[in-house]
């Protein structure tokens, strides 16, 4: 059956771009196919740089895809440089340094 189980992958944070909230070196639990919202905290691709994978925060959804923002405004390459980005999975909680759960922020 398509769509039966669920998909659960670690990810390294690097870089400051969603300080405070994760930090580099932070590793956290994403979820594949999870329903994304505005304030979730996502896995994103970029079309202009197809090899690279960030962690941003889902601001609104657009015609190309999701305007996700880092929550360091001084310290974030996102949807502001390189436009849309398509969302990957739903960043469910921090696994390391200090477990925490994620919920969106509205």
């Amino acid at each position: 059956m398509k769509g039966v189980g669920v998909r659960w992958r670690r990810v390294g944070v690097r870089g400051p771009s969603m300080s405070p909230t994760l930090r580099d070196g932070d590793v956290v639990l994403v979820r594949f196919g999870a329903r994304v919202r505005a304030g979730d905290v996502v896995l994103v691709r970029w079309t202009a740089r197809p090899e690279q994978l960030s962690v941003k925060r889902a601001a609104r959804p657009s015609e190309d895809g999701w305007w996700v923002l880092g929550d360091n405004d001084f310290g974030s390459t996102d949807s502001r440089t390189l436009g849309p980005a398509t969302v990957l999975a739903v960043v469910r909680c921090r696994l390391w340094p200090r477990p925490r759960r994620f919920r969106s922020v509205r």
